[in-house]
């Protein structure tokens, strides 16, 4: 199948193109700007429709776009995030309403901070949106209600947790954390992580882009099936990396902490217990649904691509 993504060029994007390529499919990246690279890539403002259109055609959408959201929750960064997700949205969607080839599939991402801080409440596909914060959830229900009116003969939103992957920002900060002596509780400690091993994501947009595949449709949790609070996320940090016990982060040092490291203090310090119930429903299997194992696996993974790395160096 031909897979059209944009947004392919961030760390996920990246991994996502590496391994729809890796099982058959056809990649095109919509890109800002063409750089060399193994996929055939085709530019697009993000924002009007263009010549870049011809390619949604009969073609499966993955739709990634977007700017980081671990930043200050000012009112200019909201804006920026926002923007950033519903301009390359709609553009999308208007493209795909002049086509006489619908789009087979089309995959887009949002984020389970939809839901806000939920406490302990147990979240599935039919939980409601909360109301705020305006960094979180706000742009979420934004990003979302952008797709609405795409050419699609079936469309699916992976609202998606925190996903473990080595080399990208979530789990190379906790690890630092960690490292720092600084791997203890953050805030209370019991605000819900809802994680995924990258391993566990790619497989669930491969089941998602599968045109028979009708189980996966509207929202889809894209989250591991055992959230655990932050306390025991922290502690499996520490295991992984063979660190002692560290003393609490108190909330008010990562508030303060947030305005020297220009981020979000709400992303440490709110939760979300989800469950992909839609995924179990529908008979997936996850590699790696225990955290300790997760995280050993990835630092496995590390450890090797090290060695080789060191074996191999790169050519100069």
């Amino acid at each position: 199948m031909k897979v059209v993504v944009a947004g392919g060029s961030g760390a996920l994007g990246r991994r996502l193109c590496e391994d729809l390529e890796a099982h058959g499919h056809q990649v095109v990246i919509l890109t800002r700007r063409a750089r060399p690279g193994a996929f055939r890539q085709v530019e697009w403002d993000g924002r009007t429709v263009g010549p870049w259109s011809v390619e949604l055609a009969g073609s499966a959408v993955v739709n990634l776009a977007g700017e980081l959201v671990d930043r200050r929750p000012t009112a200019a960064n909201v804006d920026l995030l926002t923007r950033s997700r519903v301009e390359p949205t709609r553009a999308l969607v208007e493209a795909s309403s002049g086509l006489v080839e619908r789009v087979r599939v089309w995959v887009q991402a949002s984020t389970l901070a939809i839901y806000g801080d939920a406490g302990d409440q147990v979240l599935d596909e039919s939980a409601p949106a909360a109301d705020g914060p305006p960094q979180m959830a706000d742009v979420a229900k934004a990003w979302e209600a952008a797709v609405s009116g795409a050419n699609t003969e079936r469309l699916v939103t992976l609202r998606t947790g925190i996903v473990l992957d080595n080399d990208t920002p979530a789990l190379d900060r906790l690890r630092a954390l960690a490292r720092w002596g600084l791997g203890g509780r953050v805030g209370p400690g019991t605000q819900w992580v809802s994680w995924i091993h990258i391993e566990d994501w790619l497989a669930i947009v491969r089941v998602a882009l599968r045109p028979s595949d009708h189980a996966l449709t509207g929202i889809v949790h894209a989250t591991g099936p055992r959230p655990v609070p932050n306390a025991a996320l922290m502690a499996a940090l520490r295991r992984s990396l063979g660190r002692p016990v560290a003393p609490p982060t108190p909330a008010a040092l990562v508030r303060t902490g947030g305005v020297f490291l220009r981020t979000d203090p709400a992303l440490a310090l709110t939760g979300r217990r989800a469950v992909p119930a839609k995924l179990l429903e529908a008979g997936f299997e996850f590699r790696h649904p225990d955290l300790d194992e997760a995280l050993a696996d990835l630092r496995a993974r590390r450890s090797a691509a090290k060695r080789k790395n060191s074996r191999h160096p790169p050519e100069v």
